[in-house]
């Protein structure tokens, strides 16, 4: 059966939504590609939800096309001594190299890539922008910041950089791993998350080798800035948060 190439409703699946009743059932209701999220599912559970879609694509006589979404670099702070702190908007907060738990007025941040490349006047979104904080001073070692807005801070909470261009690939090596298992299970898309650069795309495609068709997720400021190059990478673009 030819395989889906175009996009038209994406319905995100798991393990709670994947029943092949289920799948028909969306399916039916005008889902045309289903997404697989590689940050919560594990190789063995992508196998059995890609199979249970081709079994529906079969049976609806259709094609069903199945987008993999690469998991991405991810970047959280430490741990806290009390599991988390109250902060206070004005205050001084530093993220640092070291690995002792976290305070109200510190926490370790075990990403060197970030110590050594935000500078002053970056913003720090923690937890999915619910907590912003703006880089006063960074030496390589430690960032100090202004809470600016936002109060609660916790243990391994994500860190968004929109300021801040990372000298690293959208692939990590959990990526690849994940990459070269949908691959092989003959899904129709892969998304790549936090790309940055047309690089990113370049180093997909080269593992992909035409196998599946490649999504960039647009979400970082560094890919909007150089949109034009990197949509000449990719066969289409996902708007993310």
């Amino acid at each position: 059966m030819r395989r889906s190439r175009k996009v038209k409703i994406l319905a995100t699946i798991g393990p709670a939504s994947s029943s092949e009743e289920m799948l028909k059932k969306l399916f039916e209701a005008g889902a045309d590609v289903f997404r697989i999220n590689m940050s919560h599912t594990d190789h063995e559970l992508m196998r059995t939800l890609v199979g249970r879609i081709r079994t529906v694509e079969e049976a609806v006589g259709r094609p069903i096309g199945v987008l993999a979404d690469l998991q991405g670099p991810k970047l959280r702070v430490g741990k806290f001594a009390n599991g988390k702190e109250v902060l206070t908007p004005g205050q001084t907060f530093t993220l640092d190299d070291n690995p002792e738990p976290g305070t109200s007025t510190r926490v370790y941040l075990p990403h060197p890539e970030i110590l050594s490349s935000v500078e002053a006047g970056h913003r720090l979104l923690i937890d999915d922008g619910k907590l912003e904080l703006k880089a006063v001073k960074s030496d390589g070692k430690s960032i100090v910041c202004t809470v600016v807005a936002g109060t609660t801070i916790s243990d391994k909470k994500g860190v968004s950089l929109p300021d801040t261009d990372l000298p690293v690939g959208a692939l990590t090596e959990k990526d690849r791993k994940d990459l070269d298992a949908v691959l092989a299970t003959g899904v129709d898309w892969v998304a790549l998350s936090f790309v940055q650069r047309p690089e990113d795309l370049a180093e997909a495609r080269k593992i992909a080798r035409g196998r599946a068709l490649i999504m960039a997720k647009i979400e970082k400021p560094q890919a909007v800035a150089r949109l034009a190059e990197i949509i000449e990478l990719s066969d289409a673009l996902m708007v993310a948060r």
